[in-house]
């Protein structure tokens, strides 16, 4: 008979901690429920949720707002990514993605999957697209099939609720859902390298009773920018992390 050969375990050390430096604000609106963002050609796009408000918007960093079109009523808006001239955007529920041409924002193809949708990010060839789970799934761009899973976790087990992510520098970051954490996950196996603690961002003299929790993480690439936001925040923030000592 054939041995069987158990897999190695898998082995995760401990995720490096972070802390934050604001280098610097800029107004944000806080119509935005903001589920998805990030930095194209000088500007910012961001997809926001909420049955009835759910739009893809256009901004420069100074609040004003370029262009920004709605979805319908029933769409709950999610994640954004844009690659190759396309911008994608999942809904939560409805298991549909949206693919716009990213100069006109018309709907170029709709893209259906199983499950919820929560956030959307691209290496430059594949899309990583987050279900509210530990799970982030590897997809073809041109047909949203699923060509790999990745396990997302620390040293401790599996971490739940990722939600809107940004590639930054071969890495994942992600806004962990109902925390002030964002995690630097290796693409390759799904370990946590890092968590970025963001508590006390958002200062208690600018939330309101509608200010919700962080979400939103965008990286200009040509300036090593990192951009941070909330849902209904009322501030943009470009920051830097350090290891905590």
């Amino acid at each position: 008979t054939e041995e069987v050969v158990a897999p190695a375990p898998r082995i995760v050390e401990a995720p490096v901690e972070y802390t934050y430096k604001v280098v610097n604000v800029y107004p944000h609106s806080t119509e935005a429920y903001t589920q998805g963002l990030l930095w194209h050609d000088g500007k910012l796009y961001e997809g926001t949720g909420q049955h009835g408000e759910s739009c893809l918007r256009i901004t420069e960093l100074n609040g004003k707002e370029l262009r920004s079109m709605p979805l319908e009523r029933q769409f709950f808006g999610e994640g954004i990514v844009l690659l190759n001239n396309k911008i994608y955007q999942l809904t939560w529920t409805s298991g549909q993605a949206f693919v716009y041409d990213a100069e006109t924002f018309r709907t170029t193809a709709i893209f259906r999957y199983q499950g919820e949708g929560w956030g959307l990010t691209t290496d430059g060839k594949s899309l990583y697209m987050s279900d509210g789970t530990d799970k982030i799934f590897v997809r073809n761009p041109d047909n949203f099939r699923v060509e790999r899973t990745i396990n997302v976790a620390t040293n401790r087990g599996p971490v739940q609720h990722v939600n809107e992510m940004e590639w930054i520098d071969g890495k994942i970051w992600a806004n962990v859902y109902l925390t002030d954490s964002i995690l630097i996950i290796n693409p390759e196996n799904g370990n946590v390298e890092g968590i970025v603690d963001m508590s006390g961002l958002q200062s208690a003299e600018d939330k309101t009773v509608r200010t919700d929790v962080l979400n939103g993480i965008a990286y200009d690439s040509a300036t090593g920018r990192i951009f941070v936001t909330g849902k209904y925040w009322n501030k943009l923030y470009e920051i830097e992390i350090h290891p905590k000592k």
